[in-house]
């Protein structure tokens, strides 16, 4: 890997990226990927972000060289994949979407194995603290084929750290993962990032987006449609929620407000949606006032990342 003293300032960096299928049978073509421009700043938790067959898994696997680009430049750790794909693959530690790995080995074994195809000298794994590390301690000598499917997810994380890259790429890591193996896995993944280790995610659980991520892409139909800092995204969205609590419980919305972006939650209470610089709050609770709804309490939500998502890709 490059000396300290020349460490990119992105760790990865992608220049024009086109990934074109050609239909079987067809004359149509299925272009994949269109066109992207991407930098991942080092050191950043990267989200990467995208509905079912907009694109992402196409560019982890070209960006990892296990799909074919069909035009533009892939740049890691300062490494031209044309070029250096040697270089590329020891810069990079990939943790794929489906679990794969011999069912007849243990986890050490395993672990061991990797090491030996990335070159690690002996003398320098550390096998048996990774294992530790993600919880599989005490599985290190169980075959694989023994371990729970949230286990088999935290060995595939711990053979992408076998080399010690400097980037890891995570493609929904925490899928059919239950929550106490999620917190462990990000306690880890938290770990590494505090070492310097660039992290780049893909998950459909868009809270963990917001909570991990310091920048997130989203992409749809083959191109990025943003790509900025979690909270500027955020704040692209003026969507607001006034949650109002009626004094007394209403079975129905009256007539007079269902004008308004309104529903009724299972509580009793009244949800309006609505945008911060096209109305007031103020207008809005003396329309709820004037219905006949006496108010015992209010509060207001701000947009989360998934109705930033939403938003986007709907539009796009």
């Amino acid at each position: 890997m490059n000396s300290p003293e020349i460490l990119p300032d992105y760790a990865i960096q992608l220049k024009g990226l086109q990934k074109i299928y050609a239909a079987k049978g067809k004359m149509e073509e299925k272009h994949a990927l269109k066109g992207v421009n991407l930098n991942i700043p080092r050191g950043s938790i990267f989200g990467l972000l995208g509905p079912n067959g907009a694109g992402k898994s196409t560019l982890i696997n070209i960006v990892s060289g296990l799909v074919n680009k069909t035009a533009g430049e892939v740049n890691v750790w300062n490494y031209d994949l044309d070029k250096n794909p040697r270089e590329v693959a020891a810069a990079l530690g990939v943790v794929p979407q489906e679990i794969n790995m011999d069912p007849f080995f243990t986890p050490r074994e395993s672990m061991e194995l990797t090491a030996g195809f990335f070159g690690v000298p002996k003398g320098e794994r550390r096998s048996d603290e990774i294992l530790e590390a993600l919880g599989l301690g005490d599985k290190k000598d169980a075959y694989v084929r023994q371990l729970s499917g949230g286990m088999k997810r935290r060995l595939m994380v711990a053979k992408a750290m076998v080399h010690a890259p400097p980037i890891l790429i995570l493609d929904e890591p925490t899928a059919g993962v239950d929550v106490e193996l999620r917190r462990q896995l990000w306690e880890y993944v938290k770990e590494l990032h505090a070492r310097g280790t660039t992290i780049v995610l893909t998950t459909h659980y868009l809270e963990e987006a917001q909570e991990m991520c310091d920048q997130i892409a989203i992409i749809n139909h083959g191109e990025v449609i943003a790509c900025e800092g979690t909270e500027t995204l955020l704040s692209r969205m003026d969507r607001k929620k006034l949650i109002v609590q009626p004094e007394e419980a209403i079975s129905n919305i009256p007539e007079s407000i269902k004008g308004l972006n309104i529903e009724r939650r299972i509580d009793g209470a009244l949800v309006v949606t609505y945008r911060a610089n096209e109305t007031r709050v103020m207008d809005l609770l003396n329309q709820i006032r004037e219905s006949g709804v006496r108010i015992k309490d209010l509060a207001t939500e701000e947009a989360d990342l998934e109705d930033v998502f939403v938003s986007m890709t709907t539009d796009a």
